[in-house]
């Protein structure tokens, strides 16, 4: 991204030129539905991300810009009541909020933001925004918090000032992100571990769908994690120790196949096996075994289509293209119902699947799907 453009208007603006911060996307190369039963997820930092110019201004007020939307906010530092009516001054009011509940002190300060992270393409573009806003007040007023916990803070602000109950993954990658490596994230601890992915002679490419299904917003997710809970509940019946199906192994499921629903066995089924894969991968991942990744990835797609039932046509259409042109490893990214394939591809097929693949999806569905190639890069950081 150009960044000129910011720091341009925030000189127009305030007359200064500010401090030049950004906090990326991310994506998710394996392990969905895991967070919430205490798994793990294998993230990533990419070349998309939120852009802020941020200087202190002396007063008790807030005054930002987004660039983007030609909008602007302003609000008071210290009043709870203050909080802004456009959702995106929001996000940087929850910062403030957050850390100020933290016994941290924050002067006022004037801020410009823009981004490059695609919107409802599955990249986390909140989370980036949050990270950058953290990332930036920690540096400016010396706060001392260290990465994880400005994660923390960016997932705080989402469960208590927009209303969304997220976990940490989209924040921690963004936080923590490493040039050159994935991070394997263990939801339940907050551990982690840096896994490298230097795939030379392959690409990653997202190919979004550009379809949203009500069944994600109808309750759908949630039948799901119930499902789980169930199983953990009759599995714990002979194991104590289980808590969350992290603890459950295949065997285990088997002793209560007759005593959980065909739905449920079926979904701790897949969540169990997908904890699995994750390891898997990253073990593949340490010796530079690109072709296994790619199969845990087609193995994913499978059963977040046929076992956890979270994929839907348009979907399955892509990942059915991936095969066909010989992609390396495809599946869907994210909760599902919707949104984007993360391909593998190898350099040599990459020009043939992203033209012929684009093409057949939009004669079969009517829709031209986006498609956007990622680099794995580095997390919240100054850049001036």
């Amino acid at each position: 991204m150009d960044t000129q453009k910011i720091k341009n208007k925030f000189k127009e603006l305030f007359g200064s030129e500010g401090i030049l911060y950004t906090s990326p996307g991310r994506i998710n190369l394996i392990g969905e539905h895991t967070d919430y039963n205490g798994g793990f997820v294998l993230p990533g930092a990419i070349d998309k991300a939120m852009y802020i110019v941020i200087e202190s201004n002396g007063t008790d007020t807030v005054k930002a810009y987004a660039c983007d939307l030609n909008e602007s906010s302003e609000f008071k530092i210290n009043v709870d009541s203050d909080k802004p009516q456009e959702q995106w001054a929001s996000y940087v009011f929850g910062v403030v909020r957050e850390m100020q509940k933290k016994g941290k002190k924050i002067k006022g300060f004037n801020i410009v933001l823009s981004g490059e992270v695609p919107l409802g393409a599955g990249m986390s573009s909140s989370a980036a925004l949050e990270s950058a806003v953290g990332y930036a007040l920690n540096d400016i007023y010396n706060l001392g918090f260290t990465r994880p916990e400005l994660a923390t803070i960016g997932q705080m602000t989402e469960h208590n000032y927009i209303g969304v109950k997220c976990g940490i993954m989209d924040q921690f990658a963004s936080c923590m992100g490493k040039e050159g490596s994935l991070i394997r994230l263990d939801c339940r601890s907050l551990d982690y571990e840096y896994v490298p992915f230097n795939p030379k002679g392959y690409r990653l490419v997202l190919i979004n769908t550009c379809v949203a299904h009500n069944l994600a917003a109808g309750g759908e997710y949630n039948k799901r994690r119930q499902s789980c809970e169930n199983v953990v509940c009759k599995i714990a019946g002979n194991h104590p120790e289980v808590k969350l199906l992290r603890d459950a192994n295949m065997q285990m499921l088997g002793e209560v196949k007759s005593e959980v629903s065909p739905i449920d066995y079926k979904r701790a089924k897949f969540v169990i096996g997908e904890i699995q894969r994750l390891l898997d991968a990253c073990e593949a991942l340490n010796k530079g075994d690109y072709e296994t990744v790619g199969k845990k990835m087609y193995e994913t797609h499978e059963g977040l289509s046929k076992e956890y039932e979270v994929s839907c046509p348009e979907l399955d259409f892509l990942n059915d293209q991936a095969k066909k042109y010989g992609v390396t490893g495809s599946r869907v990214m994210g909760g599902g119902f919707g949104g984007c394939t993360i391909n593998l591809v190898k350099d040599g097929l990459y020009d043939d699947f992203v033209k012929g693949a684009t093409a057949a999806y939009e004669k079969e569905f009517n829709i031209k799907p986006k498609v956007y190639d990622v680099v794995i890069k580095d997390g919240a950081r100054k850049l001036s």
